[in-house]
């Protein structure tokens, strides 16, 4: 299938631009050249009725965290709360990277989202992503009356290597190391650090993520290969995905990660999960936060935002 429209865009502004890939950078240099674009290529945000930020307890110090609260809910409401968490391969992204995003999810379902700024490598290399994620999602179910959410209808969401910590806290939660949820929003996650699928030759250059830009955010995260066999860095391996939180996946067409995404949703099925999985075959890695030139992007953060409300209302 042909790419998007604002896709070719996109990338052909980047070309135009003369951007190296992230691969060509080091990791400050990687951060700088996508806070620059992100100026570029996101949407304006959406008002939201309250956003703060603030602070939870972390393995190794404070986490930063920011809070949104849907427009139109009412300021003493205990809302439904999704802990997202924010791509950009482990080493790249942070609260502003996304605020745009977890903007647009707190109003469309008229939720509560919590964006957590988690530790990232090559810094802190695996696993102190997983638990800066973990403890913020503690931090939330125990905080829940002062932060005015619902204990009872928690989410864990993101996208990329935001997909990967989710599926990872919601293993987590089915095992009973974390408090339970009951719905995992994966928007294109990476979820097996081998790269040894299909989708790793098909896509080498011209696009935003290739297969050497994920080799290169993978030996960051994960330095040590033997450690990339573990489900907490690639919930693929995990022996059984049975009882984990009904799942939201979402998968694009012109990205190195769309095999195993595929292969995740397919693994949830078979194990007995419910699991709705949307595949945005002319699309490519990372066009959730490139709204102001690829429309879908806003058209599949409303659809993961209603699916997530249709499942806490009951459907």
């Amino acid at each position: 299938m042909p790419l998007d429209p604002g896709a070719v865009t996109v990338l052909n502004l980047i070309k135009e631009l003369g951007r190296p890939p992230i691969q060509e950078l080091t990791p400050a240099e990687a951060r700088e050249a996508t806070a620059k674009s992100r100026a570029v290529l996101a949407p304006e945000p959406e008002e939201v009725a309250e956003i703060e930020d603030l602070t939870c307890p972390g393995p190794r110090g404070e986490i930063r965290l920011r809070r949104y609260r849907g427009a139109g809910t009412l300021a003493g409401e205990a809302l439904p709360c999704l802990l997202y968490l924010h791509g950009g391969g482990w080493v790249i992204g942070d609260l502003d990277s996304h605020d745009q995003p977890c903007r647009l999810l707190a109003n469309a379902a008229r939720c509560c989202v919590i964006a957590v700024d988690y530790r990232m490598a090559p810094e802190h290399v695996y696993p102190a992503a997983v638990e800066d994620c973990a403890a913020a999602l503690g931090f939330v179910v125990e905080n829940a009356g002062t932060l005015r959410i619902d204990p009872s209808r928690i989410a864990v969401g993101g996208d990329s290597a935001g997909g990967n910590l989710a599926a990872v806290l919601a293993i987590m939660a089915r095992d009973g190391s974390l408090p339970p949820i009951g719905f995992q929003m994966l928007l294109y996650p990476a979820t097996d650090m081998a790269g040894e699928r299909p989708a790793y030759q098909r896509f080498t250059e011209g696009l935003i993520l290739t297969d050497k830009t994920m080799r290169w955010f993978i030996n960051y995260y994960t330095p040590d290969p033997a450690r990339r066999v573990e489900w907490q860095a690639s919930p693929l391996r995990v022996p059984s995905l049975k009882g984990v939180a009904t799942a939201y996946v979402m998968t694009a067409g012109y990205d190195p990660l769309v095999d195993e995404g595929i292969e995740y949703a397919k693994r949830l099925e078979a194990d007995g999960v419910r699991v709705m999985h949307v595949h945005m075959a002319d699309q490519i890695h990372a066009f959730l936060t490139m709204g102001k030139f690829i429309p879908a992007a806003d058209l599949a953060l409303r659809q993961a935002a209603l699916a997530l409300a249709h499942h806490w209302a009951g459907g």
